[in-house]
């Protein structure tokens, strides 16, 4: 067996989820397995914006759609923001050097077959529907995870 690295990605924001899925499509390139585990606001990252609905949600979960970023293009920075304008400050950098932006690093972790795991409470507390995260997406519980972490090499929290 190879070795192995896991991924808790608790964060919502840009700049940190573009760590971590630069970490994890490297991790793919030199043959590791990779599996992330999104919980709370790590969930926008894997949240489909062309699936999202209102049907069947409460009151609060609706409110939550509404002001929630609504996938990851539409994710914050964890500092300088600036009501969006240090993001799109970044953005242009990260063109200006030829990089690949977030989108990109996400949809190569899901050919690469990384492993994307959503925390089962998670996504109850947050009022996601299943059908609203990415198709790669599979809802596990907390100890499922654990017993992931546990069997790998390397645990990262991002």
């Amino acid at each position: 067996m190879g070795k192995r690295m896991n991924l808790l990605m608790f964060s919502g924001e840009y700049d940190k989820a573009m760590a971590a899925l630069i970490l994890a499509n490297t991790a793919r390139d030199i043959d590791v397995e990779v599996t992330m585990f999104f919980t709370f606001w790590g969930l926008f990252l894997v949240r489909d914006p062309d699936k999202m609905t209102l049907e069947d949600k409460t009151i609060y979960e609706k409110l939550m759609d509404v002001i929630t970023p609504k996938g990851p293009e539409q994710l914050p920075l964890s500092r300088m923001n600036f009501s969006g304008l240090g993001k799109m400050m970044l953005e242009e950098m990260i063109e200006d050097q030829g990089a690949p932006k977030l989108i990109h690093f996400l949809k190569g972790a899901r050919k690469k077959n990384i492993k994307f795991y959503a925390c089962k409470l998670s996504v109850e507390i947050m009022g996601f529907k299943p059908e609203e995260l990415l198709p790669e997406v599979e809802i596990i519980d907390a100890a499922t995870y654990l017993k992931d972490a546990l069997e790998s090499d390397m645990q990262l929290f991002i």
